[in-house]
């Protein structure tokens, strides 16, 4: 009987589905907030568009630029950590290989049967600082690019976002009309995106679509109420 090759299938774009996750839910929730807002005060959508899209920029530079540094931060961490992982095996070796046979104890070996992993990996000291950064300090090796990488996929997808609640305003003259299809739109965009994002996250997609829509319609309702207030 021929074997089938077993195939693991594990999701490896956490990192830029949270960014897209970041850069989305506040491209939603904070110009369907300000454009609630706005056209309660105000009764132009001339206004609500201006006020918009300058929102939308400085948003999006504003959330790029904090996942950069963001990532950033991670990158020197990550290369401060392992400098001093280096030092410590090449100036306290018998205490790092007492570390690494603790590591590999706590997942059930002997000592009898870590002794020779301990004793092979002592032999290698960038596998042994890799090991040490990975199963000691919880760190893995970031991409170079990352930080760059995470700054633009937050900032378009906060744009992406915030252009959704601000369209109806820029096709239609009617701030009614315009306000009501927003809301529809930016519900509609908050559910679907919430159940995406349950889903690729492995949790209830229904459940996390009830609560972005919950989230981005209360954020909205509350700027809506106070401009009306001021106003």
């Amino acid at each position: 009987m021929p074997l089938t090759r077993h195939q693991e299938k594990h999701f490896t774009a956490s990192d830029k589905i949270r960014d897209v996750i970041i850069g989305m839910s506040d491209g939603l929730t904070v110009p369907f907030a300000l454009a609630a807002g706005v056209s309660a005060a105000s009764g132009s959508a001339h206004l609500v568009v201006i006020a918009g899209l300058a929102e939308i920029a400085a948003g999006s530079i504003s959330m790029g630029l904090g996942g950069y540094l963001a990532a950033k931060s991670d990158t020197d961490h990550y290369v401060s950590e392992l400098a001093r992982e280096k030092v410590e095996i090449k100036e306290v070796p018998t205490e790092e290989k007492r570390e690494v046979d603790g590591i590999l104890r706590s997942y059930g070996l002997t000592a009898e049967e870590s002794a020779p992993v301990v004793e092979a990996l002592s032999q290698k000291p960038q596998a042994w600082a890799d090991f040490m950064m990975r199963f000691e300090l919880g760190l893995e090796k970031p991409d170079p690019k990352r930080a760059l990488t995470s700054a633009l996929t937050i900032a378009l997808s906060y744009a992406a976002g915030g252009f959704i609640p601000l369209l109806p305003y820029i096709v239609s003259p009617n701030l009614h009309a315009a306000f009501l299809l927003s809301v529809l739109m930016t519900l509609i965009a908050l559910t679907i995106f919430g159940y995406m994002k349950g889903y690729f996250l492995g949790v209830n997609a229904i459940k996390s679509a009830f609560q972005t829509a919950l989230i981005g319609g209360v954020a909205a309702a509350v700027a809506f109420l106070i401009a009306r207030v001021i106003a």
